[in-house]
């Protein structure tokens, strides 16, 4: 399969090439650019549905947040989030520090924003700090702690953090240690990290569901499995990869539930992340499980809530991913489209669904319409019974990974996909 050479990349009349050869010649040096290195995908506030909980909100407190990057550099700078909100945030205060390999949270820096220490975001805004001196190394800890000092309503999260995040009682305890009074795995009110590079880094955008999530994997272990690919991509060739990982759980190709569609926020959460070359798209047992089933108990609920806008067929999903696909190249982006894993039951397995994935895993492996695949079915499926996840791989609910089965779907990847 060839890979996808950006249209700028082939550009060869004598012209551009005349400019290009002006423009090197008075720039001796490289530039230093932005480069996302780690990221979590907002999400709108919602009321408690079947296992997830009410989106939470704050008051006069402090959240402290620990995230792990891909990447490292010398200096970072933090994406604030407020895109969901529908009143003003006010941050009255940030701090961001490293952690070391035990654990513990080292003396850091303040968090600026226009030379302030404090900001006001306005209701649907993202909000980037000021560049914070701070060198990071490749797939180390940050902690990010923010005091908000007002009633901030129902917050713009990532509902699944896989990680713990502790809320102090009242007060700013964003340069002091703290007893907390409730931890949470929400990712509150911030997006993105990127770090400042001059050298040839790239980032590596997941745009997936709640397996890419991490669900099933060991809490606060880093063992989601694009965390797993960036300790494969970052100790090979020195050449330096951020991972921004815009799993949603419960997301859907083609139809709004938990948070829109990947086609509606591509855009933001692929098109808009600083220095991405790579996007993974897995993505489509939601749209399976929520539109073609009839399930009993918890799931019931949620596929009534996130019924889809229209029939789940494999016309349709096609025509979802080929819009994804041009997209992606419309960027300059190199996009990789990995295999449906089997579901089988789980809760809201059919066999129109399996059907329906069958033939959408054939045509990414043989349609040569993505530029790269990557066979997560062929991974980790049950060889007795291809529809089902084999045991030890999945979580207990035949639908997420378990960290061995992240770590057979990470083993998986051929890392020739990403140059």
């Amino acid at each position: 399969m060839q890979r996808f050479i950006p249209p700028v990349a082939r550009a060869t009349c004598g012209f551009a090439l005349t400019a290009a050869l002006a423009v090197f010649a008075v720039t001796p040096t490289q530039a230093a650019t932005w480069v996302a290195t780690w990221g979590a995908a907002p999400l709108p506030p919602t009321p408690a549905l079947g296992p997830f909980p009410a989106t939470p909100s704050f008051e006069n407190q402090t959240i402290r947040q620990i995230v792990r990057i891909g990447m490292g550099g010398q200096r970072i700078r933090i994406r604030f989030t407020n895109e969901y909100g529908t009143k003003t945030l006010h941050i009255g205060a940030a701090r961001v520090a490293l952690v070391d390999e035990k654990g513990n949270i080292l003396p850091g820096n303040p968090v600026l924003f226009s030379g302030q220490p404090s900001t006001l975001i306005p209701p649907g805004s993202p909000f980037l700090s000021d560049p914070v001196d701070l060198p990071v190394k490749a797939l180390g800890s940050i902690s990010i702690s923010v005091y908000l000092p007002e009633q901030t309503g129902q917050c713009t999260c990532h509902q699944s953090g896989m990680q713990k995040a502790f809320v102090s009682d009242k007060g700013d305890f964003t340069n002091k240690a703290f007893t907390p009074k409730e931890t949470t795995e929400v990712r509150a009110f911030i997006s993105e990290v990127d770090v400042e590079s001059a050298a040839n880094g790239h980032a590596v955008v997941v745009l997936g569901d709640s397996i890419s999530d991490g669900i099933g994997s060991t809490v606060d272990a880093n063992h989601r499995w694009p965390d797993l690919l960036a300790n494969r991509l970052n100790g090979q060739n020195g050449q330096p990869w951020g991972m921004v990982n815009m799993g949603i759980s419960g997301n859907q190709v083609l139809s709004d539930g938990a948070g829109q569609s990947a086609l509606a926020r591509f855009d933001r959460d692929v098109g808009s992340v600083p220095g991405a070359r790579t996007v993974i798209v897995f993505e489509g047992v939601n749209d399976l499980g929520i539109g073609l089933s009839k399930p009993e108990g918890p799931f019931a609920q949620i596929v009534k809530a996130w019924a889809p806008s229209g029939p789940v067929t494999a016309a349709r999903m096609l025509a979802g991913y080929r819009q994804l696909i041009a997209r992606a190249h419309r960027k300059g982006m190199y996009v990789i489209g990995a295999t449906i894993t089997p579901y089988g039951g789980a809760a809201y397995y059919s066999t129109e669904g399996e059907a329906v994935r069958q033939a959408i895993n054939t045509w990414i492996r043989t349609g040569h319409e993505f530029d790269g695949v990557i066979d997560f079915d062929a991974a980790i499926r049950d060889p007795k019974n291809p529809a089902q996840i084999k045991e030890g791989f999945h979580a207990g609910d035949h639908l997420h990974g378990s960290d061995a089965g992240y770590d057979a779907m990470t083993a998986s990847i051929d890392l020739s996909l990403f140059k």
